[in-house]
């Protein structure tokens, strides 16, 4: 960090996260202040905290904060054309289309493991967990409503489908930045996964099936199912030319188009049928992609509520609260405190579970102290990278910890990127969908027991037979 003077002792460091936790904890969970706020309160702890390190120079704790937004301005960018996108999709019909044909073909009996592998299915394709929560996400969101299943489930469902796919795919940007941080080949990262979140993909799917078939007493009636069609039927011009947008994205998406130009090209594909096929008024829905909205009423409260959602405006509370934690993050990792507390960790290391343990851990306190999985992972993959080497344990299993404890736990933090936005996305608090995103908690533990019990622990082979390279995919956030 420029103009800066002195790097923070352990002591000062513990101090400064310790407050910081304790602000967060006892104001949101017991005193119930607005986490807008508590953000506000704990940058100003840290920057107090980094002032003696800054010589008293305001500039360079703002250039800090600089840094930690402009590292995310991919994401950014998706947090508003996510919300163009969702409004887009529900004046086109898209999304009234894929809840009809979902609501005549889906029973609730099947509908959580078969949402689970939908999601991760088109996760996995596109390499986006954003844009599936945005998409399928919301769709699912409004089919478990109508079929009375607790919305906090569905949700959970929906993230842990669309974060397998963001782990697991090569066209994903967590997948090739843990892989690159580490200096591993692309899919040799990708298989070492495998050892982990297949095993723990299939438990998750199992649960949710079970889980699924307590609901399969209480399957809709005859007649609701039919008002529910009905009332789309009424509102909506319903046919297979509506689901247009969504192919147009995932094909885009699938063959590497960035996610802008992608999401972008969707909504115009969507406005495009808005105007012309569903006969809505070209004024009102260029509105509506800032303010979101449907075409109407459906008469239905459950089907109003999932279609008058989407715009830019309905992001905004997410971003202003990613762009504080995200400037909070910046003074955290510019001037070392993080840095600092995990450095005392490494010297106690001597074990590969306690390695494997400690990548894991890091990444989800880096999570919570810097708002965002990327730089989790750049900063697990700088601090770890020798030790792993040290003990003659292949990088591979670094990488996959460092998705294991940054992409995965990121989306369970209320105020991450990640967090923020699929709860403003889905309608979910995050602390209601966090238990029941299976896949998520579960995965970074089944890999700390794993190598508790020296399984899937590869030997690093020698330097001449190590591929270190690997091409970056250009793929979309999130």
């Amino acid at each position: 960090m420029e103009n800066n003077k002195t790097s923070p002792s352990f002591a000062q460091s513990a101090l400064t996260f310790g407050l910081i936790v304790a602000t967060i904890g006892i104001g949101l969970f017991i005193l119930k202040i607005s986490l807008h706020s508590l953000m506000l309160v704990c940058l100003v702890i840290a920057t107090f905290s980094a002032w003696r390190l800054a010589g008293g120079d305001f500039t360079s704790i703002r250039n800090a904060m600089n840094d930690g937004i402009s590292r995310a301005f991919g994401a950014i960018y998706i947090f508003i054309l996510i919300g163009v996108l969702v409004a887009a999709f529900i004046q086109s019909g898209t999304v009234a289309t894929l809840i009809y044909y979902g609501l005549e073909f889906i029973s609730p009996a099947v509908f959580l493991p078969a949402g689970l592998i939908l999601c991760a299915f088109m996760s996995v394709a596109t390499g986006t967990s954003w844009g599936t929560v945005g998409t399928a996400g919301v769709v699912l969101i409004g089919m478990g409503g109508a079929m009375d299943i607790p919305l906090a489930i569905v949700a959970g469902v929906v993230v842990s489908g669309a974060c397998f796919g963001d782990k697991m795919s090569p066209v994903s940007d967590t997948t090739n930045l843990a892989a690159m941080s580490s200096e591993v080949d692309l899919y040799k990262h990708i298989r070492s996964m495998t050892y982990t979140t297949g095993p723990t993909f299939l438990i998750v799917l199992v649960i949710y099936a079970v889980i699924g078939m307590q609901f399969a007493d209480n399957a809709m009636s005859v007649d609701r199912v039919n008002a529910m069609i009905e009332a789309l039927d009424n509102t909506y011009a319903i046919n297979l030319f509506c689901l247009l947008p969504f192919i147009v994205m995932i094909a885009l998406t699938a063959a590497k188009v960035s996610a802008e130009p992608a999401m972008v090209a969707a909504a115009a594909t969507a406005v495009i049928l808005a105007i012309f096929m569903q006969g809505a008024d070209p004024v009102a829905v260029m509105n509506a992609l800032y303010s979101g909205g449907g075409k109407g009423s459906t008469g239905i409260e459950a089907l109003d509520g999932l279609l008058g959602r989407g715009g830019i405006s309905s992001m905004m509370w997410t971003l202003s609260l990613a762009l504080m934690a995200l400037a909070l993050g910046g003074i955290l990792y510019g001037f070392g405190f993080l840095q600092s507390l995990i450095s005392v960790v490494l010297i106690r290391i001597k074990s590969a579970f306690s390695l494997v343990t400690s990548t894991i851990v890091t990444c989800l306190v880096g999570n919570m102290t810097m708002g965002e999985a990327y730089m989790s992972i750049i900063l697990g993959g700088q601090l770890f990278g020798t030790a792993y080497d040290e003990k003659g344990i292949d990088r591979s299993v670094m990488s996959r910890s460092l998705e294991e404890g940054a992409t995965l736990t990121t989306v369970l933090i209320p105020w991450t990127t990640g967090g923020a936005f699929f709860a403003a996305t889905l309608g979910v608090n995050v602390l209601d969908y966090a238990p029941w995103a299976l896949l998520n908690w579960m995965n970074p533990i089944i890999s700390i027991l794993f190598a508790l019990f020296g399984l899937f622990i590869f030997k690093a082979k020698p330097k001449k037979e190590e591929t270190t390279t690997v091409k970056p995919v250009p793929a979309s956030a999130g």
